[in-house]
């Protein structure tokens, strides 16, 4: 009876309309570079606070949702990731993009952000009480090692050499650890600037070397051809075989991110280049990623939006915000007269079906938006280059100066871009050099936190179940990918 009277609630004009104009402005939030999430649900949540009833939170709802798979737009049709767990998806993308099948592209994009959104949807209702549990024994030794095999993976995402990309990951993680000690208070690698006391911005970086330093390559190469993708539906429904191919790597990924997502402080990017690097891992072409590959679109977007449902597992069940976005939600909820936690359940029942049924329409919005939409997306490919280029910077610089208001960010996007060219034309790879910095922090903090628990003694990472096999599949992770081009290599003498 609970669940009819929330779904009667939730099925009238202001919630439905607040869930559509949230998805809605989410999906444009998330396209623009340098806007993320936490700034599009930030920014609304003033408006969100004067709307009568939870209308204001399924508003928040649809933002968080929108804006995750809006990053995708920019990312596979101008090679800019709009948020920093769409920078994955340039890897595959824009390859497509750039073969004319931007259109099709940006449908697998659509249908498995949907599908991700889904499945973690159904896990929330399912399993939050399991999986808020599990999250909940995480401490700085698990952190550290599910940071540590996020890093492991670099040796499925390095390409040819897999030394470049240890460079390249060593060259993020040196990156990530310039600014204030967190333990000692002390600066590092400032070179006495107090404007780097604070870290060197994300953002501006992720931009740099993923959107301008390919951007000045290709000016200097004078390899800028007009892109025409279609958007005539023959031409972005992918086959049946296709359909089969990115299925399972789908399911997985969504599996996958819902569970990220529930532990606190791993985000959607970190989902991302785990589900991409999963799937490629499992593919029986794996050389073929990198040059435009469907299942490589398809398993960090399920990945990512999956993470949507998963962070509202703490918040709902603990009241522990999942990542920076539910931390907003939180106040939203308590702005409402609703105090996330156990006691949710029992106190405030219909308000939770509300949510869940919220959560499961917006995901339907976005699927419908996201569809009707790659007509007029895959437009911006038909736009000449010379044009298009000068707005994709103007985006850039933008984005990066909108984060801080600080000029800093924008000498930190051109130093990057610079850094983000030479490596471009050294050979170098560049997802290990952004998932060092991703996850540079959280291996530092975490390897330091539990060194501090246990008095220095490392045996800790090895006496908890979960870190240790966390180390256990680390080391698979690192050296399988080794082990199969040492195999493959073999074979092929062999042959010869």
């Amino acid at each position: 009876m609970e669940i009819l009277n929330s779904l009667l609630t939730v099925f009238q004009p202001l919630p439905i309309l607040a869930i559509f104009i949230g998805t809605l402005v989410g999906i444009i939030i998330g396209a623009l570079p340098g806007l993320s999430s936490t700034m599009g649900v930030a920014l609304l949540f003033p408006i969100a606070f004067k709307i009568s009833g939870i209308s204001g939170i399924l508003m928040l709802l649809g933002i968080y949702i929108g804006s995750v798979y809006g990053g995708s737009i920019s990312a596979i049709l101008l090679n800019t990731p709009g948020t920093p767990a769409s920078a994955c998806t340039v890897f595959e993308g824009y390859p497509m993009t750039k073969r004319g099948e931007g259109g099709k592209a940006l449908f697998i994009s659509t249908f498995a952000s949907f599908t991700g959104g889904i499945i973690s949807c159904i896990m929330l209702i399912w399993a939050s009480p399991f999986l808020a549990k599990f999250a909940l024994k995480f401490g700085a030794p698990e952190y550290f090692t599910l940071g540590l095999f996020g890093l492991s993976i670099i040796s499925g995402i390095s390409g040819k050499s897999l030394l470049l990309g240890f460079i390249s990951c060593l060259l993020g993680l040196i990156i990530s650890i310039i600014g204030l000690d967190p333990f000692t208070g002390y600066l590092r690698f400032t070179f006495g600037s107090m404007y780097l006391a604070g870290g060197i911005s994300f953002i501006p970086v992720l931009i740099g070397v993923l959107a301008c330093a390919p951007i000045f390559v290709a000016l200097q190469e004078n390899d800028s051809p007009n892109i025409v993708s279609n958007a005539k539906i023959k031409d972005i429904l992918p086959k049946r075989n296709e359909i089969k191919k990115i299925t399972i790597p789908m399911v997985r990924s969504g599996i996958l991110g819902t569970i990220i997502g529930a532990i606190p402080g791993a985000g959607g990017d970190i989902a991302a280049f785990v589900s991409y690097n999963e799937t490629k891992r499992f593919s029986k072409t794996p050389e073929k990623f990198g040059t435009g590959c469907i299942e490589g679109i398809a398993a960090p977007e399920a990945g990512n939006n999956a993470v949507t449902g998963g962070a509202m597992i703490p918040l709902l069940s603990l009241g522990i915000p999942g990542d920076s976005v539910t931390a907003i939600l939180i106040g939203a909820f308590m702005s409402k007269g609703l105090q996330p936690g156990p006691l949710l359940f029992k106190d405030n029942l219909p308000q939770v079906y509300i949510i869940f049924i919220g959560l499961f329409i917006a995901n339907i919005f976005m699927l419908i938006l996201g569809l009707l939409g790659i007509k007029f997306s895959v437009k911006v490919t038909k736009v000449p280059r010379y044009i298009l280029t000068p707005l994709i910077l103007v985006l850039c610089v933008l984005g990066s100066f909108a984060i801080n208001n600080n000029i800093i960010d924008l000498v930190v996007l051109l130093v990057s871009s610079i850094i983000g060219y030479f490596m471009i034309k050294a050979k170098f790879p560049m997802s290990p050099m952004i998932l060092g910095i991703i996850l540079g922090p959280m291996v530092e903090n975490n390897l330091r936190r539990a060194l501090i628990m246990s008095d220095g003694n490392a045996l800790i990472f090895f006496s908890r179940p979960i870190s240790f096999t966390l180390i256990l599949l680390s080391v698979i992770t690192l050296i399988l990918p080794i082990a199969l081009d040492k195999i493959k290599k073999n074979k092929n003498k062999n042959i010869k």
